[in-house]
């Protein structure tokens, strides 16, 4: 079963066709709402996601961005999982000012239309070239889609890296033997939000209708961290490591493994301030 979809908007002629696996997505569906029968059902832990969100948008939408201190985004980075291990770095080197303004510069009138890959363009530019540095990508897909998730959806590397043919899209694509394909679509603001529609109109034949954002990330997290508990490898394992279980690896790529359980470290959800969210996702 191929999936695709099809839309009567003029922008949509330029929006690739992506050929995904239904009977992929279904063991992937599947295999999410069975491990989630262990936390309450599947509902709880996509109000996690959205509270992670809403954290986000808290501190940094609305020009709010402008004026975080250190310390406030010092608990946010824990929420991002390929980002939290390495911005220390740059923000030693660059100090913190630089840093708060790149960010500042990439929420700018965010709610502007198709301007997400230029964005995140800009925002790397900020940031010197190199293996160190490859995060900065996540980092900023990071930021938007959290700020402005109806905007911008997951376009993090772990959801598609054309330069190395991995990702989410590769685990769902349809194929005989897909690790032998080169899958010929850009990893651009179009093809992430073409994903997310299919993604959604999926998961709509299970049902879902109401907070779809939320769970189109959970589903995502799933398929990736599936691939990931099954290859492994040294750039995966250095972002998430394995985990015998597989929701936890999902925890983990949506940043929420840490969520309550440091709260010594200010972390900004806790288990004090935010006891249902705990309860969600643990």
């Amino acid at each position: 079963m191929v999936l695709s979809v099809a839309t009567n908007t003029p922008e949509s002629l330029s929006r690739p066709s992506l050929e995904l696996s239904g009977e992929k997505l279904r063991l992937a569906v599947d295999a999410l709402v069975h491990a989630c029968e262990e936390i309450g059902g599947i509902e709880r832990f996509a109000a996690a996601v959205q509270l992670k969100s809403d954290v986000f948008r808290e501190r940094l939408a609305a020009g709010a961005a402008e004026r975080l201190e250190l310390t406030a985004f010092d608990e946010l980075t824990p929420l991002m999982a390929t980002v939290r291990t390495r911005i220390g770095k740059q923000i030693e080197q660059q100090g913190w000012n630089k840093i708060r303004s790149a960010i500042a510069e990439l929420l700018a009138d965010a709610h502007v239309p198709d301007t997400g890959d230029a964005r995140i363009a800009r925002f790397c530019k900020h940031f010197p070239v190199g293996k160190d540095t490859r995060f900065v990508r996540d980092f900023a897909s990071e930021l938007l889609h959290n700020v402005y998730p109806e905007l911008y959806p997951l376009m993090s590397r772990w959801v598609w890296d054309a330069k190395v043919n991995t990702g989410v899209l590769r685990e769902i694509w349809h194929a005989e033997n897909v690790d032998h394909v080169v899958i010929d679509i850009p990893d651009n603001q179009s093809t992430f939000l073409c994903l997310r529609e299919e993604l959604s109109q999926f998961l709509s034949g299970y049902g879902i209708f109401r907070d779809m954002l939320w769970y189109v990330d959970l589903l995502c997290a799933q398929i990736y961290g599936d691939y990931i508990n099954a290859q492994g490898g040294s750039y995966l394992r250095s972002d998430f490591s394995s985990a015998p279980n597989p929701l936890e690896q999902t925890r983990r790529i949506l940043g929420l493994d840490r969520v309550g359980r440091s709260p010594d470290r200010g972390n900004v959800i806790d288990a004090v301030t935010h006891p249902l969210a705990i309860k969600h996702i643990h």
